[in-house]
C-alpha cells in the first residue's frame, strides 16, 4: 500500500545548531509507528514539521509527502482536520476553555463537514457517548480530568475524518487505567488510517506495538518491530532507557527527619458537592519525603493545594509549627505551561523571580547542569521548549527560592525514564539537604515506593471507604 506519510532526509536547524539530524520514515495504514526517546530529543519537532507548525526561528530541509504527494508546510496545513490531525502534548491547548465539551465537537462537524447544526449536535453526542463522555457534555475543559480532556481532544481532532493522527505524548500525567484507555482509543485509529505516536513511556510503546524508532539528541539510534526493540535492544541508550523504569531503581536511603513542619488533623475536602477525602490526619516534617498516591480525580492535587493555603479545607485543620513565608510554600504543577507566561523569554521570568525576592543568579548555572538543561533554552519562550524541558525549568525556578514545603504534582509525568530518575533523585537529595518537606504526588506507586519515607493512599480516605471502615 502507498505510505500515508513519507519523510525523506528531514533536517531541522536553529541557526547553526542541528536539532534533528537527517531522518527518513514512512507511515502505513494498519501499522502504528512510535517514536520513543528522551525529553528534548527532537520528537515533538518532528511532529511540528509534519504539521507545518515549526517555530519561525527554525528551518527545515528535506521532503514530506502525504499520500505520495510532496507538500510544502503551507500545503500540509490545508490538510488539517480532513486528512491530517494532531493531538498536542497538552490537551487543554487544543480546546476552547470557554466552550462546553459537546459544542467543541459539534463545531467541527458543522464548520468542517458542513453538517446542519442539529445533525452536528446529534453526531457529536453519539461520539462523546462512545468515548465515555456522555455525562460531561456541558462541562468546560477545565472541569475535566486529564484522561477526559485527552478523549475530548481526540474526539474534536478526528471528527472531520482525518486518516492520519499524530499523537504527541498522549498519555502523560494519566494514571495507569486512563493511560490504557487512551492507548486503546489510539489503536482504533490504525484500523482505518495511520497512527504516529510520540512518547517517552516504554509501556505505551509496548502496548501500541507495530514499529518503533528510538531517538536521542535529534538522531535515530535504533528501529524495528516494537516487540524486538523493547525485548532485545541493541543500542546502549535503548537498554538504559528500559533499565531506568522505576521497578529497576534502587531504594533511596532515608535520613533522619527534622522538626515537625505541619500537622493535619481530620482534614476533609469537597469539590462540586462531592467528598474527595475525609478524616485525614498526618504530620509532615522538615526533610521528609511523603508520597501521595491515587487514581485521577481522587483529590491528590486538591490536597496539595489545601496544604499550600490555595484552598480552604471543608473540615479539619492544618497546624503550622513554624512560620513559613508564602514564597517558600511552592508547587510544581502537573501542566507546566499553566505556570509560565508565553509572552516573554524564560530568562526574563527567572530574572523577575530573582529581583522580586532579592536572589543571586549564582546557583542558576549549577542547577541548569544538574537538570540537564542547555542554557540557550532560557532565550526561548515557554511555548518553544518541550514539556519536559519546561517542567525542569519550573523545578529550577522553585529551587531558587529554597522552599520549606514543596508540593510536586506529577513532576516527572512529562519526562523520559532516564531523566525522571535523575530529577526524582535531585528532588529527594535537595529536600534532604535543605530540610524541605516534599509531598510527591504520583500515579506511579513503584516510583513512590522507591523514594518516599511513607505513602498516603488517598482513596483510603474517600467517603465510601471511610463509611465502610466505620461500619
Amino acid at each position: 500500500m502507498k505510505p500515508l506519510i513519507t519523510i525523506n532526509e528531514l533536517t531541522i536547524c536553529a541557526s547553526t545548531t542541528t536539532l534533528l539530524h537527517p531522518l527518513s520514515l514512512s507511515l502505513h495504514q494498519g501499522e502504528p509507528l512510535t517514536i520513543l526517546g528522551e525529553t528534548g530529543s527532537g520528537k515533538s519537532l518532528l511532529a511540528q514539521a509534519i504539521m507545518g507548525t515549526l517555530p519561525p526561528e527554525l528551518t527545515s530541509h528535506g521532503s514530506i509527502a502525504i499520500n505520495g504527494q510532496p507538500l510544502t508546510a503551507t500545503q500540509r496545513r490545508s490538510f488539517w482536520g480532513r486528512q491530517l490531525t494532531m493531538l498536542p502534548q497538552e490537551p487543554w491547548q487544543s480546546l476552547d476553555p470557554v466552550m462546553p465539551s459537546l459544542q467543541q465537537v459539534a463545531e467541527v462537524y458543522h464548520e468542517v463537514l458542513a453538517l446542519p447544526a442539529a445533525q452536528a449536535l446529534k453526531t457529536a453526542k453519539a461520539q462523546l457517548t462512545a468515548l465515555g463522555l456522555s455525562n460531561c457534555q456541558q462541562q468546560l475543559p477545565s472541569q475535566l480530568s486529564g484522561g477526559m480532556a485527552q478523549r475530548l481532544a481526540f474526539a474534536a481532532a478526528t471528527a472531520a475524518g482525518a486518516s492520519i493522527v499524530i499523537a504527541d505524548e498522549p498519555t502523560k500525567g494519566l494514571d495507569t487505567r486512563q493511560r490504557d484507555s487512551i492507548v486503546q482509543l489510539l489503536q482504533t485509529q490504525t484500523r482505518t488510517g495511520g497512527l504516529l505516536t510520540i512518547t517517552h513511556d516504554v509501556a505505551v510503546a509496548q502496548q501500541l506495538g507495530g514499529r518503533i524508532m528510538v531517538m536521542r539528541q535529534g538522531q535515530v539510534l535504533e528501529q524495528g518491530a516494537a516487540a524486538a526493540v523493547l525485548t532485545q535492544p541493541t543500542h546502549p541508550y535503548t537498554k538504559a532507557l528500559i533499565a531506568a523504569e522505576p521497578s529497576h531503581w534502587p531504594p533511596l536511603t532515608s535520613n533522619n527527619r527534622g522538626e515537625p513542619l505541619l500537622t493535619v488533623q481530620q482534614l476533609a475536602q469537597q469539590r462540586q458537592g462531592k467528598t474527595l477525602f475525609r478524616e485525614l490526619s498526618f504530620s509532615l516534617h522538615r526533610g521528609e519525603i511523603v508520597g501521595l498516591f491515587g487514581d485521577s480525580g481522587c483529590g491528590k492535587s486538591t490536597l496539595g493545594d489545601t496544604l499550600l493555603g490555595l484552598l480552604p479545607p471543608s473540615a479539619g485543620s492544618i497546624i503550622w509549627h513554624t512560620q513559613v513565608p508564602r514564597h517558600q510554600k511552592l508547587k510544581l504543577y502537573q501542566d507546566p505551561p499553566s505556570s509560565f507566561s508565553a509572552s516573554v523569554s524564560l530568562q526574563t521570568l527567572l530574572d523577575d523571580v530573582r529581583q522580586r525576592h532579592h536572589l543571586t543568579s549564582a546557583p542558576i548555572p549549577q542547577l541548569l547542569s544538574q537538570l540537564a538543561l542547555d542554557p540557550s533554552l532560557l532565550r526561548r519562550s515557554s511555548h518553544n521548549v518541550s514539556g519536559g524541558e519546561l517542567q525542569r525549568i519550573a523545578l529550577l525556578r522553585a529551587l531558587l527560592l529554597a522552599p520549606k514545603l514543596l508540593v510536586a504534582d506529577e513532576p516527572t509525568s512529562r519526562l523520559d525514564p532516564i531523566t525522571a530518575k535523575q530529577i526524582i533523585q535531585l528532588l529527594v537529595h535537595t529536600a534532604r539537604q535543605q530540610q524541605c518537606a516534599l509531598l510527591l504526588i504520583s500515579h506511579d506507586e513503584m516510583q513512590l515506593s522507591k523514594v518516599c519515607d511513607h505513602i498516603i493512599y488517598l482513596q483510603d480516605y474517600a467517603r465510601e471507604n471511610v463509611n465502610r471502615q466505620l461500619a
